[in-house]
Order: C-alpha cells, then sequence, then structure tokens
C-alpha cells in the first residue's frame, strides 16, 4: 500500500467533503468579512484583529488544501471479507496475553485512525501486526513498553 494514499471509508470521505464545502462556502465568507472589518480600523500595522484574521484565513486556506488533496486522491475502502483476513475496513477482536478482556479495533486509514473510537491505523505498530492475520493468529509486535503479545479471536 503507498503510504501518501489516503485510504478512507465511504463516511469519511462524505465527512471530508462536507467540511470541504463549509469551508468554501460559510467560513471564507465569515473570515473575509473579520478582515474587512479589521482594515476599517485603521492601522494595519498594529492591528491585532487584522493579523488574527490573516492568520485564520491563511489556516483556513491550508485546509482547504489539504482536503482538496485528500479527496482528490483518496481510495475508498469497502471492507470484503477475503477469508477473514485482516484489511482495511476489518473489525478485529483480539486479546493480549494474560489479560481477560477483549479489545474490538477497526482497522482504518491514517486520516481516519481515532482510538477513543477504537479506529485503528493500519500504519499503527499493533494496525501493522494485525493486517494479514487470521482468527486464531497469534502476534508479537513492539512498542516502548517492550514486546506486546496478542491473539485474533474474531475478524469481521
Amino acid at each position: 500500500m503507498n503510504d501518501t494514499q489516503a485510504f478512507l471509508t465511504a463516511e469519511k470521505f462524505e465527512e471530508l467533503k462536507k467540511e470541504l464545502e463549509h469551508l468554501k462556502t460559510v467560513r471564507r465568507k465569515e473570515i473575509a468579512e473579520s478582515l474587512e472589518y479589521a482594515r476599517s480600523l485603521g492601522d494595519l500595522s498594529e492591528n491585532a484583529e487584522y493579523q488574527e484574521a490573516r492568520d485564520m484565513q491563511a489556516a483556513i486556506e491550508d485546509r482547504i488544501g489539504y482536503l482538496e488533496k485528500t479527496i482528490k486522491e483518496a481510495k475508498i475502502v469497502a471492507h470484503t471479507k477475503k477469508g477473514d483476513v485482516v484489511g482495511l475496513g476489518s473489525v478485529v477482536t483480539i486479546r493480549r496475553d494474560n489479560e481477560k478482556s477483549d479489545r474490538v479495533y477497526t482497522i482504518v486509514g491514517s486520516d481516519e485512525a481515532n482510538i477513543h473510537d477504537r479506529k485503528l491505523s493500519y500504519l499503527s505498530p499493533l494496525g501493522e501486526a494485525l493486517m494479514g492475520k487470521t482468527k486464531g493468529d497469534t502476534f508479537t509486535f513492539n512498542t516502548p513498553n517492550g514486546q506486546q503479545s496478542y491473539k485474533v479471536l474474531k475478524v469481521e
């Protein structure tokens, strides 16, 4: 897989498109109004409102550029069961050695990863270790706290 390629679910793709549309139509207009107001205050060299609006404008334009590039180059992934092999879009249940509780993660692209939502990037150490595994496989991977061992309990 190409590390620069953005792998997204259809839901995340739509979310990014909505954000881009909002930034282009609503936020750009709001910032233009802020700039116009700040200009009306006079001396631009010592005008904090003007500088803040310019900084905000630059941040919004950077985000718009990033979103446009991501949407243009994104590969939409839909999980397909291929013999219950872990891949992008898989929901995986694993258990760490010597623990009784299970952990459930969805394997996603980097842009979508969010550990609080149990969405794990396929490029993360655990995500990389899981890729290609099947139910019943045991695997280990390195972390800052040393090597961790897990068993794959379920692949959906």
